[in-house]
């Protein structure tokens, strides 16, 4: 286990030393610090800045959640303040892990994204303002976003537009609204504690559901199609 970086000046960390000790580069840690994850640093001339030493164990934390998780910023930055607070955030951790999922893959801008799916800008455009297309965070996307854009892209490559599927929206606002319903029926007069232990059971056995009933559906329609011309069934 690492020791935690002293601060020899006594005005606390430069930049090097915090991007050293972190393994962070020096764009994250000023998109931390942008974003309230990390404290102002103490700035005693237009080019030195100077850290608080508690900053290399809060961003190492941040760090370690968006490499095991994809967090949302915001969401890490309310466990910090709980964590702050000197609160049980275990039942949250776990709740935000079944919601968001792991980390899979990096993190790409928007031109890259582009390059990656075959989409472009207009494209992008169109199925954000159609909430087709839905990062996490403002112009960062992911491998599922990325595996979104390119059946995204070969849709458009047949003729459809986002008219087209805009329905997929319209479900899913009505399918998780019917979740949300449910789980408020199930946790209102619950614990903080209990309320995430219960959600986090809750969005587990909904994500098996959803893909277990849409697929069941799917395949018996088409086991039961006579020729792919079967208006009844397809």
């Amino acid at each position: 286990m690492k020791k935690p970086l002293t601060d020899k000046t006594g005005k606390g960390l430069r930049m090097k030393e915090l991007t050293g000790a972190t393994g962070l580069p020096k764009s994250t840690i000023l998109h931390y610090v942008a974003q309230g994850l990390l404290p102002e640093p103490v700035r005693t001339s237009r080019n030195m800045a100077f850290y608080d030493p508690a900053c290399v164990e809060r961003a190492r934390y941040v760090k370690s959640l968006q490499s095991t998780c994809s967090i949302p910023l915001d969401k890490i930055k309310k466990l910090l303040l709980l964590r702050d607070e000197g609160k049980d955030t275990a039942s949250l951790m776990d709740l935000n892990a079944a919601v968001f999922g792991g980390s899979d893959g990096a993190a790409l801008d928007e031109g890259e994204f582009r390059k990656a799916t075959g989409l472009n800008p207009a494209q992008v455009s169109e199925l954000m303002d159609a909430r087709l297309l839905m990062p996490l965070e403002k112009g960062v996307f992911r491998q599922d976003d990325i595996d979104a854009g390119r059946a995204y892209a070969g849709a458009f490559a047949l003729g459809l537009g986002s008219a087209d599927l805009a329905f997929y929206a319209a479900i899913a606002n009505d399918l998780v609204d019917r979740e949300m319903g449910l789980r408020r029926r199930l946790t209102g007069r619950l614990s903080d504690d209990q309320d995430a232990r219960v959600t986090t059971e809750l969005t587990r056995g909904a994500r098996t559901l959803r893909n277990y009933v849409i697929n069941r559906v799917f395949q018996h329609r088409v086991a039961a199609a006579k020729t792919l011309k079967d208006g009844e069934f397809l």
